[in-house]
């Protein structure tokens, strides 16, 4: 189960930005791209992990949209994606997000108050974007079904579950120990 993305894991190259270890993948860069079979996989074994009884399928740009796009087109539920550019429209939602290697705005349209959402998303490191996302989707009155990562790269999803009162699913579990990728789960 998984195994063409955990065999994809074990190659990444991983490269420093500052203090932070970035790994380089398909799933969570595109780099250097996305074979068919690898995206099915992760998508297939997706949705035995949700069963997507929801109003919309969310996740923020740019990586989380080939996952939800894909998701959006084999459960039938339409995807938003949470933006880095601001629109202007009524309702615009603004986040901060913190990463462990940026700093950025996020811009949420076209959620409105009581829409069940799951979230996806790519990575989970440092929880900077899934607590941005949790925060600003909760303020609107949205309701989050479920959430799910594909890779969980740090420890830090436990406490940012213990934070923010939620369940975050996770496909795979990798560390990144002497410049290499270790798959973990």
């Amino acid at each position: 189960m998984l195994e063409k993305l955990r065999e994809s894991l074990k190659t990444s190259p991983v490269v420093r930005f500052g203090e932070y270890d970035y790994f380089i993948h398909p799933v969570t860069d595109g780099i250097p791209f996305m074979e068919p079979d690898l995206l099915e996989e992760v998508i297939v074994h997706i949705c035995t992990m949700c069963d997507f009884d929801c109003d919309l399928i969310v996740g923020a740009e740019a990586m989380a949209i080939p996952l939800i796009a894909s998701l959006s087109l084999k459960t039938g539920v339409p995807y938003n994606i949470i933006r880095k550019r601001k629109y202007g429209l009524p309702g615009e939602v603004s986040v901060k997000q913190v990463t462990g290697y940026s700093k950025l705005d996020l811009y949420i349209n076209g959620v409105s108050r009581g829409d069940r959402v799951v979230i996806v998303d790519d990575v989970i490191s440092t929880g900077g974007t899934l607590r941005a996302l949790i925060t600003a989707l909760r303020d609107i009155g949205a309701k989050i079904e479920d959430i799910i990562v594909v890779v969980e790269k740090t420890d830090e999803k436990a406490a940012l579950e213990k934070e923010l009162k939620v369940r975050i699913k996770t496909l795979v579990k990798i560390e990144v120990r002497d410049g290499k990728v270790i798959v973990l789960s």
